[in-house]
């Protein structure tokens, strides 16, 4: 056993850690994880002061361009092989009920929930984990086949908020109480009160909420009242309008991605898509707060890549003029631009 796996400071053990991630050397990642527990760390810690905010580092250097998607995969992959090696060093045995825990349909980051899953585990419910991306009608219907006493729903994506509602009234139609987390319900969970669903910020919180069942069905009703005025699903119908729109004035205007490649088009697209998607999820919530992190979020990964400001900037303005009828839409899309850095307001 090597020094750093012998110490019980996660501290220490940390940053040895991250540069087995960096290596994509799964096999030291993994003897440095069981290191800590042979050494006494418990495997909750491991996992939750170890793991988890490693893997937050990894999405901050894809983030800031430092990591390529690749480099990214592979640490994923290594800390969810970490994961299931410290799940089968324990080995916990359940002694409560049956507990699904599951990505939202659409969403695919699933090491996050992943972790969750083992601290329930830990903990003595006995889980079982779906993974990502889970149709709301194939959920519904295990629920049903394997009567879960509850069910704990992940979104990273604030614009998977309209499908996440969907599914959380899906499973309480089938009397299965829901707690949903994950940085898509924002960072102090207000996405997750508007739709009237209890929010964990962490895995503890989330056992915590899951073993309070009175709590855990007591959440306030959601507060969408304002969908009734439709301005969110003539958003969504227009779509595909938008994103044409968007890409035919950005060839107009800036005569260099007239000769992107086919892989530069798809990005485009992509995220001409997603600015869309994010200002419907930000109607859908009412808080053009969702909408203008994002677009801050957006600047900044892609100022890493070097692509200048005003890529963001043409589309949001096409986006305002062809919206301009859309009351909440335009003063999401006008707060967007005001939060772009260095533009002028």
């Amino acid at each position: 056993m090597t020094t750093a796996t012998a110490t019980t400071d996660l501290g220490a053990a940390y940053p040895g850690y991250l540069d087995h991630l960096a290596d994509a050397d799964e096999y030291a990642a993994t003897d440095l994880a069981i290191g800590l527990l042979d050494a006494g760390v418990a495997a909750e810690r491991v996992l939750l002061d170890l793991v988890a905010p490693a893997q937050a580092e990894v999405g901050e250097r894809w983030a800031r361009n430092e990591w390529s998607v690749a480099q990214e995969h592979a640490a994923t992959h290594i800390s969810e092989q970490v994961v299931a090696a410290v799940s089968a060093h324990v080995k916990p045995r359940p002694t409560g009920g049956r507990v699904v825990v599951a990505c939202m349909d659409g969403e695919w980051h699933a090491l996050p929930p992943r972790l969750v899953t083992e601290v329930l585990r830990l903990r003595g419910w006995q889980v079982t984990f779906l993974g990502a991306s889970v149709p709301a009608a194939h959920l519904v219907s295990y629920l049903h086949r394997y009567d879960a006493y509850a069910v704990a729903l992940a979104c990273a994506l604030p614009m998977r908020l309209p499908h996440a509602h969907r599914m959380i009234e899906a499973c309480r139609r089938s009397d299965v109480p829901v707690v949903v987390g994950g940085r898509g319900f924002g960072a102090d969970g207000r996405w997750a009160r508007r739709l009237g669903v209890a929010w964990a910020p962490d895995a503890p919180s989330a056992a915590e909420l899951i073993a309070d069942e009175r709590t855990l069905r007591g959440a306030p009703p959601a507060r969408l009242a304002h969908l009734a005025d439709d301005e969110y699903a003539s958003l969504v119908r227009r779509r595909g309008e938008l994103i044409d729109g968007a890409l035919a004035e950005l060839r107009e205007r800036v005569p260099a991605a007239r000769a992107y490649t086919a892989a530069q088009l798809d990005a485009t697209v992509s995220d001409l898509g997603h600015i869309v998607d994010f200002l419907a999820a930000a109607i859908y919530v009412d808080d053009a707060s969702l909408f203008t992190e994002f677009v801050q979020w957006l600047s900044g990964v892609l100022l890493s890549r070097g692509v200048p400001v005003g890529a963001i900037a043409l589309p949001l303005e096409h986006y305002a003029a062809a919206l301009r009828d859309f009351p909440r839409a335009a003063r999401a899309l006008a707060l967007g631009c005001a939060a772009l850095p260095g533009v002028s307001r």
